[in-house]
């Protein structure tokens, strides 16, 4: 009397399969890659609005306050340098806008 269960057989099938195939799928699956941003012009009408400067040393706005840039705002992701105010552009870690928020 065979007592074998037919949906195991087609388990351990497919598990066979599985194993053979998960080591190749890498190849085939393709891996998003982020592009680099364009730099943000100080000719942008949004930089422009919140007084953007690439440089926060020479910034002489009165909302300023020592020590703001960039680098410490709540906004900007380090890693590529990507603002949330400026979502299509990047911007230099040392740059400075009105809008900055103090990083949590």
């Amino acid at each position: 009397m065979n007592t074998q269960n037919p949906s195991r057989r087609r388990f351990l099938v497919h598990a066979a399969v599985a194993a053979v195939a998960i080591p190749f799928a890498g190849r085939f699956i393709s891996t998003a890659q982020a592009q680099a941003l364009p730099k943000l012009s100080l000719d942008d009408p949004t930089a422009k609005a919140l007084a953007y400067a690439e440089d926060y040393t020479k910034v002489s706005h009165p909302s300023f306050k020592p020590g703001s840039n960039c680098a410490n705002c709540q906004f900007f992701t380090a890693a590529t340098g990507a603002c949330t105010l400026f979502p299509k552009n990047s911007v230099p870690a040392n740059a400075w806008c009105s809008a900055w928020a103090k990083k949590a």
